[in-house]
């Protein structure tokens, strides 16, 4: 008799208080998704896009406040790259189900922590942090997502969350192609001839406030309603590659150190004709066809082709007294550190073209579809509450 009366006033208890065995846990967010690779229309909002889980020690959740959209995005929307962003996220084919899909684009965050893996010591619930989200991992066109420690770093203190968000992706795909590749650095850049093509994007902004913020001489190449703007972040040189045969007036100007190609196309054709030869002058290219190569011959076959492409490229240009280089995004958290620094320091500032709401995210697609930004189209994903 006892017991039972101990049974029902600690089951009486337990209703009276509400208690439960178990938290209950959230498992949806809301998200922009893709179903399917194409155009537009494939954009789809969910508001029960599974909830990020952290799976290593040293991953950690941030809680979206913006995020930007850069042209892999779009070409992603598309399938470009499908084939090795697939192999890069299940190498060793141990998925069950063999679809990407639902897919979130994105790759620029700025946010706050959330959650940190058991791994990590140098960030904690609550610190404002800014990231680049790897290509072959679930983007930030949502209310959550889930990085590795490594890439994440402290978001400049002199920065808005929404300004932030335009930095991360271009900014080191920038220092990937001229720091990691081209080994340019404070130190070694003074007095440096160097030229930008296509330098009113977002990869270009950044890599004509860097150069400068290292004391090299920059000659930029933009259209001429982009000038005002590339000459208020510092480049010596504006020429407008519409007013003109571009080749023929940048032979006009003195033999470059270095060059930085955001354009491709038939540019590489006469690029590297503009440099000092045998002088350790370098040419850096983020316009490769590795991506391509893989979605058209697969696997074994695109990186064989693509190995034989920057082989004899490099062969052959080094014969003519230049270097010859290709270079990629690549995410870092130490990298985005020492950004932050110049950042706030004043030597670099974001470059915002236009901010969209989190419902308006098919509109900033469209818009960056458009072509012709000056600096990035951001998304205030917050302003969703």
């Amino acid at each position: 008799a006892a017991g039972g009366r101990a049974l029902r006033w600690a089951s009486g208890r337990a209703l009276a208080r509400g208690l439960r065995s178990s938290p209950r846990a959230r498992t949806a967010m809301p998200s922009w998704v893709i179903d399917r690779y194409g155009s537009n229309e494939v954009l789809r909002f969910t508001r029960d896009m599974v909830f990020p889980i952290i799976h290593f020690p040293n991953e950690v959740i941030i809680r979206v406040h913006a995020a930007s959209l850069n042209p892999i995005d779009l070409s992603m929307r598309s399938g470009y790259g499908a084939t090795a962003l697939n192999m890069k996220r299940d190498p060793l084919k141990l998925k069950s189900t063999e679809t990407e899909f639902p897919l979130t684009l994105g790759r620029d965050v700025s946010g706050v922590v959330m959650e940190c893996g058991l791994g990590v010591s140098y960030f904690k619930p609550g610190d404002e942090v800014w990231a680049a989200i790897p290509p072959w991992k679930q983007g930030t066109l949502s209310e959550f997502v889930v990085a590795s420690g490594n890439e994440v770093s402290f978001k400049p203190k002199c920065l808005s969350h929404l300004e932030a968000a335009a930095l991360p992706y271009v900014g080191l795909t920038a220092w990937s192609a001229l720091n990691q590749v081209g080994g340019l650095n404070q130190s070694n850049c003074s007095g440096k001839r160097v030229l930008i093509l296509g330098a009113s994007g977002g990869v270009g902004t950044f890599a004509v406030q860097l150069m400068k913020a290292w004391d090299a001489h920059v000659t930029a190449v933009c259209s001429r309603d982009a000038s005002t703007l590339v000459k208020k972040l510092g480049a010596d040189d504006v020429i407008d590659y519409k007013s003109g045969n571009l080749e023929e007036q940048l032979k006009t100007l003195p033999l470059f150190d270095f060059i930085l190609d955001n354009v491709g196309g038939s540019t590489e054709k006469w690029a590297l004709d503009l440099l000092k030869k045998w002088s350790g002058a370098t040419y850096v290219t983020l316009v490769t066809p590795f991506l391509i190569n893989m979605d058209k011959l697969g696997v074994a076959d695109g990186m064989l082709q693509t190995g034989v492409t920057v082989g004899s490229k490099t062969l052959k240009h080094l014969l003519k007294g230049v270097h010859y280089r290709w270079a990629f995004f690549m995410p870092s958290g130490p990298s985005l550190d020492e950004i932050a620094e110049l950042v706030d320091s004043g030597k670099i500032q974001p470059v915002i073209d236009e901010v969209f709401s989190f419902s308006e995210v098919p509109k900033a697609f469209l818009k960056l579809e458009g072509g012709h930004a000056r600096g990035k189209t951001v998304i205030n994903v917050i302003s969703r509450q």
